[in-house]
Order: C-alpha cells, then structure tokens, then sequence
C-alpha cells in the first residue's frame, strides 16, 4: 500500500510540475464585460431586497400594529 501511494504521489507531482511553474496568466484582465456581468446580477439581487423588505415591514406593521379592529358580522 505504502509502494502505490509513493509511486502515485511522484506520478503526480512529476506531472503538475508545468503548472506550478506557470505564471497566473489572466489574472487582473477581467475587463469591462466582466464588470458589467457581475453588475447586472448585482442589480437583480438588489432589485429581488426591496420588494422583500417592503413585504416584511408590511407583515410586522400587520402583527404588532396598534389599529386591531374586530370583524363585525352582519346577519
């Protein structure tokens, strides 16, 4: 068990040895199409928070509001 660990293990530092030596390309060049597309999907949660939170400040002004009227049944 120990021989096929050791041997994996050399197998796959021998093989990712590229790829630590590799500078990180691409990093930093995002780019304005990427803003942009972090920015819409920014909008919709923020446009998703306000009927949210208009629905909660509606539903805690209906539990602890003071205007509790009683229903009057007509016969």
């Amino acid at each position: 068990m120990k021989r096929i660990l050791q041997s994996t293990l050399i197998a796959l530092t021998g093989l990712s040895s590229s790829a630590f030596a590799a500078e990180a390309t691409g990093a930093g060049e995002g780019g304005l199409l990427v803003a942009m597309f972090i920015g819409f999907f920014a909008l919709i949660i923020v446009f998703q928070l306000v009927p949210a939170t208009l629905m909660l400040i509606g539903i805690l002004r209906g539990l602890f509001g003071r205007d509790q009227k009683q229903a009057k049944v007509s016969r």
